[in-house]
């Protein structure tokens, strides 16, 4: 990999319309941005449209609801030499395309994920909340695709992407990358929108993610869990 490798930040949508302007905004304010390609799976609300507009990025029309298959799917169509998985609701610190080429000059570092955090107006309890997630993520290094996921392209096409789940594939694709080397996690934080705990309230949210990954230690199918997910759009 070269001393500064480019990045393809790949985002996977569906119905993000309220969501996607924002970010595309947000992205191009970030330095040296090179490759932004939108997946869209199958918007019914005109997200592939927004994105499209002033051309920030590149829309791929997938057709189909799996993020795991969205973003195997930007990832092939990507030229960057690291790829950074972002979702709809999460903003980048300024300093993340730095922070992952910085994290990068290790060679034995495969790829990694970002510090979880809210925006600053959410009550303490949300940071609490917040603080735990990185706690646990120092602790035994796991990580979800809320703290944007980056991996080295010649390790994540090795390893034949994100598993074909209907859910946790980031978990799983975050095993296997420290099955393959070094993985770093980023002290800036990212920026997640607290809709889903407002929408279902932070207890029974925090409760139902961490008996979901429960289930998902234990050997329950991905399908199975799916049907207890919480979603937001």
């Amino acid at each position: 990999m070269s001393p500064s490798p480019v990045i393809s930040v790949i985002i996977p949508v569906l119905n993000e319309a309220r969501q996607i302007q924002a970010l595309l905004r947000e992205l191009t304010c970030l330095p040296e941005v090179a490759e932004v390609i939108v997946v869209d799976g199958g918007s019914t609300d005109g997200t592939a449209a927004l994105a499209q507009q002033g051309g920030a990025a590149r829309v791929l029309e997938f057709g189909r609801a799996n993020r795991a298959l969205q973003m195997n799917a930007g990832a092939a169509a990507a030229r960057g030499e690291a790829l950074l998985f972002l979702h709809a609701d999460v903003r980048l610190p300024l300093t993340a395309l730095a922070d992952i080429r910085a994290a990068l000059q290790d060679e034995q570092v495969v790829g990694g994920c970002f510090a979880f955090g809210f925006p600053a107006h959410v009550p303490r309890a949300y940071r609490v909340y917040a603080w735990g997630i990185n706690l646990r993520t120092r602790w035994f290094q796991t990580a979800t695709g809320d703290q944007a996921l980056f991996a080295r392209r010649t390790v994540f096409e090795q390893l034949g992407g994100y598993p074909a789940l209907p859910l946790m594939e980031d978990l799983e694709l975050f095993e296997r990358l420290k099955r393959q080397g070094r993985v770093c996690v980023l002290p800036h934080p990212v920026c997640v929108s607290p809709r889903r705990w407002q929408q279902h309230g932070l207890v029974r949210t925090g409760l139902l993610m961490y008996a979901l990954r429960l289930g998902y230690w234990l050997g329950f199918s991905p399908a199975r869990l799916k049907r207890f997910f919480l979603d937001v759009r």
